[in-house]
């Protein structure tokens, strides 16, 4: 299986990369960003791109592909909704239509949030947008699509968020959240089990097309194969 893999340098993406490096069904995978990882691994192709609402240049290496899984991101805080919309839906439909136009065969995943909002009418910016993108998304004659909606994700393996409050909230409570998936272990999902079930995903695993924590963590305890 070959993967294209966006927002490497993210909590999810990170725990996404170390996945499909760990899986021997992944012959290659292919990480877009815009800075370089220190990751060296012999699979690991990476391409450092500075504009990724323009992959023109990139199309021969982005062809033969069988998964994306879109981990990339931003945080609203502080935007207008045009300024949110232009850098999550335009930004993730714009890679979107280049990648199924070069591979209709695709398994797409996208990864957006808790509270996301299909209806696209709720009161929360955020939401309204991540609700347009994902529906834009299953609108697409990809083979499959998933929308991943995590609440808490818990991460392991070393894993820390490029977010300064987010590594300080996870610094003072980790501890505890560990102790509370151990006792409950779908009360949260883990970066470990985001890219586990991505890949069951992409493999062929059965699921509905939007997936919350608990969703997320069965598909990651699949092993069902193509």
């Amino acid at each position: 299986m070959d993967v294209v893999l966006f927002g490497t340098s993210g909590m999810v993406g990170q725990g996404a990369l170390r996945e499909c490096l760990q899986d021997p069904a992944v012959r290659r995978v292919i990480a877009v960003g815009r800075t370089e990882l220190e990751e060296q691994r012999p699979k690991l192709v990476q391409i450092v791109h500075a504009d990724l609402f323009d992959l023109s240049s990139l199309e021969s290496r982005l062809r033969g592909l069988d998964a994306c899984f879109f981990c990339l991101g931003v945080s609203s805080a502080g935007m207008t909704e045009p300024q949110y919309k232009h850098l999550t839906y335009d930004l993730t439909l714009k890679v979107a239509s280049t990648l199924v136009r070069l591979n209709p065969g695709m398994t797409f995943i996208y990864v957006s949030g808790a509270g996301t909002d299909s209806t696209e009418r709720g009161r929360s910016m955020w939401a309204r947008v991540k609700g347009a993108t994902e529906n834009a998304l299953l609108r697409m004659p990809f083979k499959a699509a998933f929308m991943f909606r995590p609440g808490l994700i818990l991460p392991l393996d070393g894993i820390k968020s490029k977010t300064r409050s987010y590594r300080i909230f996870y610094e003072l409570l980790g501890p505890l959240l560990r102790l509370v998936h151990r006792i409950s272990p779908n009360s949260m999902t883990t970066t470990e089990h985001m890219g586990r079930a991505m890949l069951n995903l992409a493999r062929g695993s059965r699921s509905e097309s939007i997936l919350h924590g608990a969703d997320i963590n069965a598909a990651a305890r699949r092993r069902e194969q193509i």
